[in-house]
């Protein structure tokens, strides 16, 4: 039996969509959150996130996953309003979309925002940080300023 590839990371989950995560993550290999495991899937083999434990703070996880090069899902319906948050992704070059709509409150809901905006988030994750874009089930990725 040939021995699994290495997966390369490219998209990271923020522990507060980590029900979503996790659902995602058992199709993905290119995919990871705090405290993965790592896994096999589909002849590749996704390491352990380097963010071990879901409750790491953002000013201590959003450095490391910028160094990375991951984009990040996140929820927060306040994110403009989090100055130390988006000061973090400012100064680290960070890539995030934030899923603040009230059609992200469970799994399901975070699963049909993603899916309804796959083509668009997809297409952030080769471009340079840093970037906040607000994601919704109906309407198009929003970008938020960045500058107080």
């Amino acid at each position: 039996m040939t021995p699994a590839k290495p997966a390369t990371v490219r998209l990271y989950f923020d522990a507060d969509v980590l029900g979503l995560a996790k659902l995602l993550c058992q199709e993905r290999a290119d995919f990871t959150y705090p405290g993965d495991p790592g896994a096999q899937i589909m002849k590749r083999q996704r390491p352990p996130c380097l963010i071990t434990l879901p409750g790491t703070k953002d000013p201590d996880w959003i450095p490391r996953v910028a160094a990375e090069g991951w984009l990040i899902i996140t929820r927060d319906r306040r994110i403009q309003e989090k100055l130390a948050e988006i000061n973090a992704v400012r100064t680290h070059g960070a890539k995030m979309v934030n899923f603040a709509s009230e059609d992200a409150g469970s799994t399901w809901g975070q699963l049909e925002v993603f899916m309804s905006r796959w083509r668009e988030i997809e297409a952030l994750i080769d471009e340079p940080g840093p970037f906040i874009y607000i994601a919704s089930r109906t309407g198009k990725l929003r970008p938020i300023a960045l500058t107080p």
